[in-house]
């Protein structure tokens, strides 16, 4: 695996985050409908994202995207119903979804009202529909991820029983307790990816992300460490008070 350095950007605030993501998240998608012909997208949950998903359904985002040439998927689901607050695809559906003329095809949505295995399996063959070269999963044109102040990303937490290499699901049902029942992609399928943006807010995360960026290599209890992509690039885009513990570190 490549040792490439991960590449940190820092904003005033959510707001101005969210806009830079917006950007970035444009300029993935055009170079990869012009280089391949579809964007393939990975989602993720969790609030800090609420604010680029809005942005990207109104203008000029909404218009500027070939939607019909992109492919909505997500890191990880919880297995409760769709109509669950607590539902990735329903965050994702009633902020963006909804709103933009994306077909309904080419939303990939978790099964999250199977049982966690059911929906891993089931995923598994939705993902390898979209293989890229010599894997059983796509290669990501983008993933987004989040962490929260415990280190965990996707449905990876520390001290986490999940499976990290699955070379046949690409997903891996997990069991612990919070807040039920998961389906995650593992670090194989989401190193893969050509481009991953973790967004994260908040000062409550802030020595954290130090210890994730500049401490001791410690997967097993920070989960976010595992994200190195193998042949991609890894962006963190923080607001201030998330970058408040790195001082002099930049």
């Amino acid at each position: 695996m490549e040792d490439r350095k991960p590449s940190i950007r820092i904003f005033d605030d959510l707001a101005a985050l969210s806009r830079a993501a917006a950007s970035l998240f444009m300029e993935t998608a055009a170079r990869a409908i012009s280089q391949r012909g579809r964007f393939l997208v990975a989602l993720s949950g969790g609030s800090t994202p609420v604010g680029l998903y809005e942005l990207l359904a109104q203008a000029p985002y909404r218009q500027q995207m070939d939607w019909e040439q992109v492919h909505v998927f997500w890191g990880d689901e919880r297995c409760v119903p769709v109509e669950d607050a607590e539902n990735n695809y329903r965050q994702a559906r009633d902020t963006l979804l909804s709103r933009v003329p994306i077909r309904a095809q080419n939303i990939h949505r978790i099964r999250s009202e199977l049982e966690p295995a059911a929906a891993a399996e089931d995923y598994a063959r939705v993902l390898k529909r979209f293989a890229g070269a010599a894997l059983d999963w796509p290669r990501f044109d983008l993933v987004l991820l989040g962490m929260g102040e415990d280190g965990h990303t996707a449905s990876l937490f520390p001290g986490s029983a999940v499976q990290l290499s699955t070379p046949t699901l690409g997903v891996t049902a997990h069991y612990q307790d919070r807040p039920a029942n998961r389906v995650t992609l593992t670090p194989l399928v989401l190193n893969a990816a050509r481009r991953i943006i973790f967004m994260v807010s908040g000062a409550g995360k802030a020595q954290t992300i130090a210890n994730v960026l500049y401490g001791e290599y410690q997967p097993e209890r920070l989960p976010a460490q595992r994200i190195r992509p193998t042949a991609g690039e890894l962006i963190w885009m923080l607001d201030s008070p998330a970058a408040a513990g790195l001082g002099s570190t930049l």
